[in-house]
This record gives structure tokens, sequence and C-alpha cells, in this order.
């Protein structure tokens, strides 16, 4: 396979310039078309990087997954997952992180480049107050770049078009795989659904 080494190289193959639209649209603050569109998303996709490598977590909320404090700062509980801590663990040793903001039936996307901390201070938790409940911590973001994603990706895979999730493997079925048939992945599955009725938060 040849592995293209250099950024000449990799030019080379792209000869094309950047369209005006696909150069100006980076800012370093929210506008307000794009503080309106990141209101409107309950889903991300958070991307850290830390000593192991990188990591990519999905977060979700029933209203807006990221909470505005300022034009220049976005906050995201971080409600109850699988305790592993990859995303936390990357934030606390290298701040660099990365977030894809989309909305249903939306061709487009938001991307957001920064700097975040983590912090369990009750005045921030506290705002995100579900029933009585609050996230442990949240991942407070300093943006240093924002700008919208052209829809040819979403275009392409027709995502809000279809389901193909008919037939998939489940959890269980992906448990069971990795341990060769030791973990009881049907008990899992069956389990699974009461069980994240009373975690979700």
């Amino acid at each position: 396979m040849k592995v293209i080494e250099t950024i000449a190289a990799l030019e080379a193959l792209y000869p094309a310039k950047p369209s005006e639209p696909a150069t100006i649209k980076v800012t370093d603050r929210l506008t307000p078309s794009y503080r309106a569109w990141i209101a409107a998303s309950r889903f991300c996709i958070v991307s850290t990087v830390g000593p192991e490598g990188t990591d990519a977590s999905p977060r979700g909320e029933d209203g807006p997954v990221a909470l505005e404090l300022d034009a220049r700062t976005l906050a995201i509980p971080d409600w109850k997952g699988n305790n592993r801590l990859d995303t936390l663990r990357n934030i606390v040793r290298d701040g660099r992180v990365s977030l894809m903001f989309m909305v249903p039936g939306s061709m487009n996307v938001m991307r957001v480049n920064g700097t975040a901390v983590l912090t369990d201070d009750p005045a921030l938790t506290g705002r995100f107050d579900h029933n009585g409940r609050n996230p442990k911590s949240v991942i407070v973001v300093t943006i240093h770049e924002v700008y919208s994603q052209c829809a040819r990706a979403v275009l392409r895979a027709g995502l809000w078009d279809r389901n193909d999730a008919e037939g998939l493997p489940s959890v269980g079925d992906m448990l069971r795989d990795v341990t060769d048939g030791a973990f009881d992945g049907a008990t899992y599955d069956l389990e699974w659904g009461e069980r994240a009725k009373d975690t979700l938060w």
C-alpha cells in the first residue's frame, strides 16, 4: 500500500483550494445561528486524546445536549455510563477536545474544536438537575473553533432516510463473541432494558 507521508504530497492530490464558504464559516465564538443550531441538538460525539490514544464518546440528553455558559464556553453533563471514564481521564490529562453535534432530520453537522476541563462544582452540576438527580461532573469546553459541516456526508449515507438496525447483533451478542461464549449475552440483553430505565440520569 502506498502511504501519503508529506503535506506536500497530500496537497498535490487535492490541488483545488477550499471554497469561500468553507473558509469564512470558522469562528471562535457562537454566532446567533450557531447558537440556535447547538441549542437544538440533543446528541453529540465528544472526541478526546490521551496517553493511551484517542476516544470518541456519544453524549445525549432529552433537551439540549450542551449548555451555553457564554459565547465561547459550552458545558456538557456527564450522566451515568459504563464507568470506564475514558473521555474523562483524557480530559484530565490532555484538554484537547472536539465535538460533533447532530440534529435528526438536518443534513448539516456542527463542529467545535477547543479545550476542556472537568468540574464537580455543585454550582454547575446543579444546573443540570433531572428530577432531583445531578451529574457527578460536567465537561466545560472553551471554544477555539466552531463551524458547520456541509451536508454531503449525511446525504451520501441517507442517514435520516432509512433504518438499517434490523438484524444487527445486540450488545449481548457482542459480549458473548469477545468472550468466546463465556458471557451470558442473552440474559444481559433481557435485563438491560429495565436496568437502563433506572440509570439514565
